[in-house]
């Protein structure tokens, strides 16, 4: 096995070089899928114990040891989660016109990275495959946008990913064993957990670390606008995958490295904010326009179950009910999973509507239900997947977490009954408002009339392009009736992180949660609403005694539309910002500062009255905006240190090598 990843891994490395030669680069995106299948197959050796133990030294390291591979059950999870995504993903980037050369270097980079930080064994290379992930997806952001919105887009983006790696270093600098040359191989690192205030330290990073790269609130600010920023491939790889490696790392350190003796309030903070975010992509899923952004804040919804789930592990962890915490910690990984399909085959459906109808914006699309057939079908399975309608794939986890919720009374902790009861009702609200979200982004971008003559001309996704949304749509169509099967296949890292006494919740054809006394049967639901869907079909076909005809669209009561508006006129449909004002006015403050204006006209003038709306997510007002002010006075302070005399600039550097002598001498006390 560990030969299939080193095969994977320089097949890899070597279409990077091919990608900046920019030859070929068709065929570069082919290997690439070709490397990801290899470690799609190691993932599920490595989930089904074949293969033997896989651990090895790489040749190459820090000083004070060589760098480690090691792939257990957990890390062949995620590896088969970015397979999923990936390879769907080269695909598309293949059916799609030639990438600029920096762009074809950093995807097959992008893809290594987020496999050495799957694969790694050691501290080092999981920092080592980490930023190598980050400055790889930068480098794709940037690489479409020399100036502008999408540079500045690219400038946060890396700020961000720079304060990730920064807070990681930090969280495994505590984690680090205090015997010399012990190394910072994983096995060392567990031998000494952390303990007081060094735990609660690298609690503290991680969550600022990895959740940053998550996107978990307040930290979220660069996801809505980099996801979109970058190619439809890129974007499926970071929404879909890049955001799970993030979450992985919060996995390996929280339930693997910090030990199982770690109190149950650990997991407090990860409920709040996960619910949080939930709640804040949801909201936000129902205020944009662009799709690509209403599926990057979808994501947001999606990663703050993902986190509340985990810290539910935590908690129930903490309280000896390992029983609640296999459920939670099923609800996470099978929601990771269930998510990194039908994300990616959203992406790439909403990639190929701006290739083949030529925008992102929901109110220049339309109709397309009748000239994109195939894409408007993939859309739609991913939209009610995404929307966790039954028993389709999003659903069963879901479900599996609001069980969790519910169990919150368990605990005899007051404070942690209290938190488990509002996260299920902001978990809830969320859930609800993400279906709304997914309404709203097909009824917009598929169903009514074509809103622009390239659009209304727009031809169905063939080829290659086809082939990429069919993959991620037949994945998730089969992760729903056989959630269950699935689901399975995660017994291997529950029982590695909780324990081999951990109760894993039943799985056959059905998922059971004993502790809560409820079943899930998806088989018993898909056969259902398939013998539902029939009968209707049936009696409609009987009862009707006229053929089936097609007529033009409803126009909303408005009168015929002028000869120059062939497709109708757009006041006759409903817009994004008309879908989603009831939402913004109700609940919109919550995630933003909006401002209406409204300029109306004069009796009798041609012009149009308009209503201008401005909003700005309150992680820039109440977090970035004041970092700049600090930001420009610290600048300001500094360049009043260029007027000091050389008797000042001698005692500064003396009081400096003190400060840094006296701190060398703490730490090698401590």
């Amino acid at each position: 096995m560990l030969t299939l990843f080193g095969v994977a891994f320089a097949t890899l490395l070597a279409m990077a070089v091919l990608g900046a030669s920019g030859r070929a680069v068709r065929s570069m995106f082919l290997i690439c899928a070709a490397a990801m299948a290899g470690f799609g197959a190691a993932a599920l050796m490595a989930l089904m114990g074949a293969g033997g133990p896989a651990a090895a030294a790489l040749p190459f390291g820090p000083p004070w040891a060589a760098s480690l591979i090691a792939v257990d059950q957990l890390a062949g999870w995620f590896l088969l989660i970015l397979a999923i995504v990936a390879i769907p993903a080269c695909f598309f980037a293949a059916a799609s016109p030639p990438p600029p050369r920096a762009e074809g270097a950093g995807f097959p980079l992008f893809l290594a990275g987020m496999a050495l930080t799957l694969i790694a064994g050691d501290a080092f290379t999981l920092l080592l495959g980490f930023e190598l992930m980050s400055l790889a997806s930068w480098a794709l952001i940037a690489a479409r946008h020399a100036t502008g919105v999408g540079r500045r887009t690219a400038r946060l983006y890396l700020g961000f990913a720079t304060f990730s790696g920064l807070c990681l270093i930090g969280a495994f600098a505590l984690l680090a064993p205090g015997e010399e040359h012990a190394g910072l191989g994983f096995a060392a690192i567990r031998a000494a957990p952390p303990e007081g205030w060094r735990a609660a330290a690298v609690l503290v990073l991680v969550l600022l670390g990895a959740g940053s790269k998550a996107g978990v609130v307040p930290f979220h600010v660069w996801l809505p606008l980099a996801h979109p920023a970058a190619a439809t491939p890129v974007s499926a790889l970071m929404s879909g995958a890049m955001v799970k490696v993030a979450v992985y790392v919060m996995i390996r350190v929280l339930l693997d490295l910090t030990g199982p003796a770690q109190p149950a309030w650990w997991g407090l903070p990860l409920v709040a904010l996960g619910a949080a975010t939930a709640l804040v992509g949801a909201l936000r899923a129902n205020l944009e326009r662009d799709t690509k952004a209403i599926l990057a804040c979808s994501t947001l919804e999606n990663i703050g179950l993902i986190v509340a789930a985990l810290g539910l592990v935590l908690v129930y962890r903490g309280s000896d009910l390992l029983p609640l915490a296999a459920v939670a910690l099923g609800a996470a990984l099978l929601h990771a999973l269930n998510h990194a399909a039908f994300k990616a085959l959203l992406f790439l459906c909403v990639g190929a509507v701006y290739s083949l109808a030529g925008s992102r914006d929901s109110d220049r699309l339309g109709g397309l239900i009748h000239r994109m057939p195939w894409v408007a079908g993939c859309a739609m399975l991913g939209a009610l997947s995404a929307a966790a309608l039954p028993p389709l794939s999003g659903f069963a986890s879901e479900w599996l977490l609001l069980q969790a919720l519910i169990q919150g009374f368990r605990v005899s902790e007051m404070a942690v009954q209290l938190i488990a009861a509002a996260s299920l009702a902001v978990v809830g609200m969320a859930i609800g408002l993400a279906a709304a979200a997914m309404v709203r982004l097909f009824g917009l971008v598929f169903l009514g009339r074509p809103r622009s003559p390239r659009c209304a001309g727009a031809p169905d996704a063939t080829g290659l392009m086809r082939i990429a949304i069919l993959l991620p749509a037949l994945l998730t169509a089969l992760l729903g009736p056989l959630a269950a099967v699935g689901l399975g296949l995660a017994g291997g890292p529950i029982r590695q992180l909780l324990g081999a006494e951990a109760v894993v919740p039943k799985f056959g054809l059905d998922i059971a949660v004993s502790d809560a006394g409820s079943r899930y049967m998806a088989w018993a639901a898909a056969a259902l609403l398939a013998l539902a869907v029939g009968a209707i079909f049936l009696v409609v076909r009987r009862r009707s005694a006229l053929a089936s005809t097609r007529g033009p669209a409803w126009d909303g009561g408005f009168m015929p539309p002028p000869h120059h508006l062939p497709f109708g006129d757009p006041l006759s449909q409903v817009s994004a910002s008309g879908l989603g004002q009831p939402i913004r006015r109700s609940l919109g403050n919550i995630v933003a500062a909006f401002h209406e204006g409204h300029v109306a006209q004069t009796p009798g003038a041609a012009a149009a009255a308009t209503l201008r709306i401005d909003g700005r997510d309150r992680g820039f007002t109440r977090m970035l905006i004041p970092l700049a002010r600090v930001r420009r006075a610290i600048s300001r302070e500094t360049e009043a240190l260029r007027g000091l005399s050389l008797r000042s600039y001698l005692s500064l550097t003396f009081a400096t090598l003190v400060f840094l002598l006296a701190l060398v001498a703490w730490l090698e006390r401590g």
